[in-house]
């Protein structure tokens, strides 16, 4: 039996709210051929057991739930005639482009795109990332996994719990796994604030009386055939004082250690990664360095805000319009966008337009008083916390200068904003 050869304009890889966006502004704009590949069995990817609310303020102007958030992007894919294959995994693609893929309808299949939206979302941290010692019991899994067992399953995997992360998942679930009857001992978090929002920080943890521990983390798991408790430790730069040390008990360790942008398609195609933000390395059209192939949602960067994915998945969808139909060159010259001081990560990471851009920003640290520096754009801030991504809007004025060596310095700086 031959192999399926499918040849489409546009293939996007995973079915997440950057995908479906992307595959969304690309057919408003008169692509007709799009094939969404996801692998699993339905669209929107996290969302369906993100059950909480806080989703759409800034895109719809609602306050929406997960499920209802995808559900209005899954209904738009529906209505448009564009192509879904679930249960599919995407096994290579190339640096031409051709994607090889499963399912059980296909078989092996070969697809030929004239472009590619990246969209494959992220992974949860494990406890190898966390490097925790002691015995290997059940009873412990990422929060994520909990998500789904308790939103989806309807299952409770444990009944005390020590959450270990601030992330604004471990954060959610603390509250979540409280209002279901359990008993959430711990929140125990490495650095001395909160690696999600602080809004996640307020309602899931001080409204509900949830203990956080900054500057600690888990030393030790004990336990054989069940986690039967776990010991905390304070933490002095970082490493473990000896002093301080506590047994809790518990049934349950969820790990919130971070989530890590999944990108082994992009290697295969030879796509360049940013080492500070995990992703790959794009302009202000989301095309990376090799021609044709876009990145967008959580593997290009993770986001803080479903809306901010939704919106630079239209970014790329626009990219890949204007890439197909012969607008964007290239090899290009390009203005190199560089991280500066108290400055984590920027992206897009170079421009080679001359239109006006949107950047996102991510500090460091929590700063209090401060300004964004990039060219001659200057904005103020009272505070600024690494959980939160920062959106500038950038003129070419403000760039001209930056232009003459190729490279843009995006910094904060701390003092020149101390009179706000």
């Amino acid at each position: 039996m031959p192999m399926i050869l499918k040849r489409v304009d546009l293939a996007v890889i995973g079915g997440g709210p950057g995908s479906l966006a992307a595959a969304i502004r690309a057919k408003e704009l008169g692509m007709e051929n799009i094939l969404v590949l996801e692998r699993t069995d339905s669209l929107g990817g996290l969302l369906p057991q993100c059950i909480h609310n806080g989703f759409g303020i800034h895109y719809f102007g609602e306050d929406l739930t997960g499920p209802e958030y995808a559900d209005r992007f899954i209904e738009r894919i529906s209505s448009m005639d564009i192509e879904v294959a679930l249960k599919t995994m995407v096994i290579d693609l190339h640096p031409d482009l051709r994607i090889v893929g499963v399912n059980a309808e296909w078989g092996e299949f070969n697809c030929i795109p004239r472009a590619v939206v990246l969209a494959m979302g992220c992974r949860e941290k494990t406890r190898s990332h966390t490097g925790i010692p002691g015995s290997r019991p059940a009873g412990i899994l990422t929060a994520g996994t909990a998500q789904k067992l308790v939103n989806i399953e309807g299952y409770m995997p444990g009944e005390e719990f020590v959450i270990l992360g601030a992330g604004d998942l471990g954060m959610i679930m603390a509250r979540r796994l409280k209002l279901e009857g359990a008993q959430v001992k711990a929140v125990v978090e490495r650095m001395p604030y909160v690696g999600g929002l602080i809004r996640n920080e307020v309602q899931c943890l001080h409204d509900f009386k949830i203990p956080l521990f900054l500057e600690h983390t888990v030393t030790n798991v004990f336990g054989e055939g069940r986690i039967r408790g776990v010991e905390i430790a304070s933490l002095h730069d970082g490493r473990v004082t000896g002093e301080n040390e506590t047994t809790v008990e518990c049934d349950c360790l969820l790990l919130s250690a971070g989530l890590i942008p999944e990108n082994e398609l992009s290697r295969k195609a030879g796509v360049e990664l940013d080492s500070c933000t995990g992703g790959p390395f794009v302009d202000e059209h989301m095309q990376t360095n090799v021609a044709g192939i876009f990145a967008t949602g959580n593997c290009l960067q993770v986001y803080d805000s479903v809306d901010n994915v939704s919106l630079d998945g239209q970014r790329a969808g626009e990219g890949v319009f204007r890439y197909v139909t012969g607008e964007l060159k290239d090899h290009r010259p390009a203005l190199r966008i560089v991280p500066g001081h108290n400055v984590k990560s920027v992206t897009p990471q170079r421009i080679v337009g001359r239109e006006d851009v949107q950047l996102r920003v991510r500090v460091k640290r929590p700063l209090e008083n401060t300004e964004i520096v990039a060219g001659t754009y200057t904005e103020r801030h009272r505070a600024l916390h690494p959980s939160s991504m920062l959106t500038i809007n950038l003129s070419q004025a403000d760039v001209a200068d930056a232009w003459r060596n190729g490279r843009l310095v995006v910094s904060c700086c701390e003092d020149r904003g101390a009179n706000l």
